[in-house]
């Protein structure tokens, strides 16, 4: 444990943005399995397609992502997408 007062608060802080980090990503995974399941069976997938695309826009705005790794991500879902229904 640190001993100085700013090591301290930044012990905290960085806690409190790892919490923050998880969730999010969390979330992302999840949207981004749901759509992928959703282009397999083909139900309303556009749809779940934009959600996830949302998801990765927002972690991407927050910092979670690389705008690179963002772009990656929502290019992998397009490209699954069009595809699938082409």
């Amino acid at each position: 444990m640190p001993n100085i007062q700013s090591a301290k608060k930044r012990v905290k802080v960085i806690a409190t943005k790892t919490m923050r980090n998880k969730a999010i990503n969390s979330d992302l995974k999840t949207n981004i399995k749901k759509a992928n399941a959703a282009i397999e069976t083909g139900d309303n997938s556009a749809e779940a397609v934009k959600t996830a695309i949302k998801k990765i826009d927002k972690a991407a705005a927050k910092g979670v992502l690389h705008k690179n790794t963002a772009a990656r991500k929502k290019s992998a879902l397009a490209k699954k997408l069009n595809t699938r229904e082409a």
